[in-house]
């Protein structure tokens, strides 16, 4: 073979190999431009770069939307239990439920937000109204909750009480924690301060524990009493002329028997008033037919005016 056929049989060999080679590139480009993923691929379709955040599981706080129900059936029935901070809110939605769906039974009780959470787990209710979240041990196991509105907790006396200024927030603290003890610390009458404290099983405590007190454990000292049962009446009987304690807003708004006292010269109403959370109605997952078409009511338009009003 002459030296010309070589030449020629070269750069054909060249010209053919640099076409492969182009066709290559310019289909690589293509396909990474259409999906950049495709450069190096998990089994799973996951691109196995470091950097990657995957999705997160969903939550077991997540909230879940029920329709508002057209029709319920009859003889259906709905159990609720739990804190004394919705009784109001509770009647209300009942009365209303039941007239809305003739046939309709709903039952309501405010034994406090830890014993309605129990009797929930154990079946005995449908819904448990608390004034607190979910722990993490409740919801791992199957109960989720859902926000139904929100409140202010207040902090009272009596009417009778000559106390008639506001209160700092650290001057709650301290009160509630044992640490000031006589009226006159806070620009009062020279009398001792009666504290009149809630059950442990109650959410309204564990709420104004974490608000009012940084989440630290109410006083062990001799003027604090802690009540038997949670119920906001037998509170505000026990506060005579020197007694102070606190219940959740709607409760004592229209009360004539005792005073809200402002806190960091703010009332309950205020925006900005220190003391406010979110109240819940808790179910246990999966929800039956009466918890959805409840909470679907409870949840609408319609049953968040009733709330409001009720409130």
């Amino acid at each position: 073979m002459n030296a010309k056929k070589e030449t020629l049989i070269t750069v054909l060999s060249l010209i053919i190999t640099l076409s492969i080679l182009g066709g290559g590139y310019w289909l690589f480009t293509r396909q990474t431009k259409d999906n950049p993923n495709n450069l190096i691929s998990s089994p799973n379709n996951q691109p196995l770069s470091s950097n990657t955040t995957l999705p997160s599981p969903p939550s077991p706080t997540s909230v879940t939307a029920f329709s508002p129900p057209k029709t319920v059936p009859q003889g259906t029935t709905v159990k609720i239990d739990g804190s004394t901070s919705l009784v109001l809110v509770n009647q209300a939605l009942k009365n209303r439920f039941e007239q809305q769906f003739p046939g309709v039974q709903v039952s309501t009780n405010a034994q406090g937000s830890t014993k309605g959470i129990q009797a929930l787990l154990e079946d005995k209710i449908d819904i448990a109204a608390i004034s607190r979240p979910l722990t993490v041990e409740e919801q791992e196991q199957g109960l989720v909750a859902i926000p139904v509105t929100n409140d202010a907790i207040a902090v009272v006396v009596s009417v009778d009480n000559s106390f008639r200024k506001s209160l700092t927030s650290p001057q709650v603290k301290d009160i509630f924690q044992g640490k000031i003890q006589n009226w006159s610390e806070v620009g009062g009458a020279s009398e001792p301060i009666n504290v009149i404290n809630r059950p442990s099983v109650s959410g309204t405590r564990e709420i104004f524990a974490e608000l009012a007190l940084n989440s630290k454990n109410f006083g062990n000292t001799s003027n604090i009493t802690t009540m038997d049962r949670d119920a906001t009446t037998p509170i505000l009987q026990q506060l005579g002329t020197n007694g102070i304690s606190y219940a959740t807003y709607t409760q004592v708004a229209d009360q004539q028997t005792v005073r809200i006292v402002p806190i960091d010269g703010l009332t309950p109403e205020a925006t900005n008033y220190p003391y406010t959370r979110t109240l819940y109605y808790a179910y246990k997952n999966p929800p039956s037919e009466a918890v959805k078409a409840f909470l679907g009511y409870a949840t609408s338009p319609t049953g968040q005016q009733i709330i409001q009003d009720a409130q």
